[in-house]
């Protein structure tokens, strides 16, 4: 799809960005923060709905991660996950406002996760954060397994996964998101009342869905890059 690209030097070269892009980021950032803010604001034993819900998102991937890691690699990154998982459902959601009704020159505001720039910069978050890690932990085995046939093709496979990894986690979400915004919107270009809705309402599955999968994928990853075995 179409952005709205701005472009800018910087040191003689060009740099240009999708500025719709941006705003949709930092818009959904600005929702996370209050969202977070007004939870945490009066915590008590007795909790509202509000901070019910949050808790039982914490504990639901602090359960997942202690399984994977263990509970003392889990405190270490139980927060990137969480992040990860909040950010990206909040930048679906916000994908499904009705954006359209703003007209732009050129492009138009979607959820950022339309946009494969966006998508791929999280997943190279996550690779370079559990490569990080990996090596931290094992060190250069990380990445060599031996000289024996089984090291070597293991070493070759792993070697093949630290650039596909990176590309299908991008990959996945953009295309979900960006098919299911045009699907959306070529419903609505064909029949605008009633018919709509129940894409919307998928929509809404998936947007839960992908951003599952992302961090699901993710976990497993870093747990992979920082366990013994």
């Amino acid at each position: 799809m179409e952005h709205w690209v701005y472009s800018f030097n910087v040191f003689n070269h060009t740099v240009s960005v999708n500025m719709d892009t941006l705003i949709t980021m930092w818009f959904s950032m600005l929702l996370l923060i209050i969202l977070a803010l007004i939870t945490t604001r009066k915590t008590s034993i007795l909790p509202t709905k509000l901070q019910l819900i949050a808790e039982g998102i914490v504990n639901y991937f602090a359960g997942i991660v202690k399984s994977n890691m263990g509970e003392n690699e889990a405190k270490k990154h139980l927060p990137l996950i969480l992040t990860l998982f909040m950010f990206i459902l909040t930048a679906n959601l916000v994908g499904q406002l009705p954006w359209h009704l703003i007209h732009l020159k050129t492009g138009e505001l979607a959820s950022p996760n339309n946009d494969i720039n966006m998508t791929a910069a999280m997943a190279i978050v996550v690779s370079l954060y559990y490569i990080y890690y990996g090596v931290k932990k094992k060190g250069f085995h990380f990445f060599f397994h031996g000289f024996s046939v089984e090291g070597i093709i293991i070493t070759l496979v792993d070697t093949l996964e630290l650039f596909v990894r990176p590309f299908s986690l991008a990959l996945r979400l953009f295309a979900n998101i960006l098919a299911g915004e045009i699907l959306v919107f070529t419903i609505v270009g064909i029949l605008a009342y009633f018919m709509p809705l129940p894409f919307m309402l998928f929509e809404l599955f998936v947007a839960l869905i992908q951003a599952l999968v992302f961090t699901l994928l993710s976990t497993t990853y870093i747990s992979m890059a920082i366990s013994e075995e």
